[in-house]
């Protein structure tokens, strides 16, 4: 099996020439490398077809670059800076796969940019949920669910890497985490499952064979 993965720009100024970086984490590699997967790394809005009409699924990883307000009607923050746009490259892939009813996986800013994709909204700034200490916290997953398949529970502890969150939920989702707080964590449609947490960090296998299997039926 094959899963195209996008790839995240990131700037190290102390690396000039080489300063601009295309990243994947290290975590994907030994997970679908354990899982026999074949990864194919998204780089480029060239021959998104191409690379969707090979793949069986899709994962739309973690970012530092926030999704710009202007995407949803919104005007940025005081103080917000936007250095990189990925969304345009996103939204054209995760299309593409969502036409073809192929399985698409959101972690962290992919739950946020594919809330937007769909017509939702976000939270600019949130409070408490950039863990860096790596500290976990509770959601609440809703019964049955894909979450709720995978684990065979009502609560889960999730780490927390991030300070901006699904706010409108976009038509035809449902909401299938939540923290105590009210912060959406999970969102599913059809084809496609998205959590703000990382379960790659967490090395969430039972998360990913899950998955894995959704991509099989």
């Amino acid at each position: 099996m094959k899963i195209a993965i996008i790839e995240r720009i990131e700037y190290c100024e102390k690396h000039e020439p080489f300063s601009k970086k295309y990243c994947l984490g290290n975590h994907f590699q030994e997970i679908f490398d354990e899982l026999g997967i074949l990864l194919i790394p998204i780089v480029s809005e060239n021959n998104l077809d191409e690379i969707c009409n090979m793949c069986d699924g899709l994962v739309v990883t973690g970012s530092v670059n926030d999704v710009h307000p202007k995407y949803y009607g919104e005007e940025p923050i005081n103080g917000k800076e936007y250095k990189f746009d990925e969304y345009g490259l996103v939204k054209n892939i995760v299309q593409l796969f969502s036409n073809a009813h192929k399985p698409i996986l959101g972690i962290c800013a992919g739950i946020q940019e594919i809330n937007v994709i769909f017509g939702g909204t976000l939270h600019q700034q949130i409070p408490n949920h950039n863990l860096r200490d790596q500290s976990k916290h509770k959601v609440e997953l809703t019964e049955g669910s894909f979450l709720y398949e995978v684990y065979k529970n009502n609560t889960i502890e999730v780490n927390s890497y991030h300070k901006q969150a699904v706010k409108d939920l976009a038509p035809n989702f449902k909401i299938t985490a939540i923290s105590k707080d009210g912060i959406i964590e999970g969102i599913e449609k059809d084809n496609i499952v998205a959590v703000e947490w990382h379960p790659e960090a967490l090395y969430d296998m039972q998360f990913f064979k899950a998955f894995i299997e959704k991509m099989k039926r």
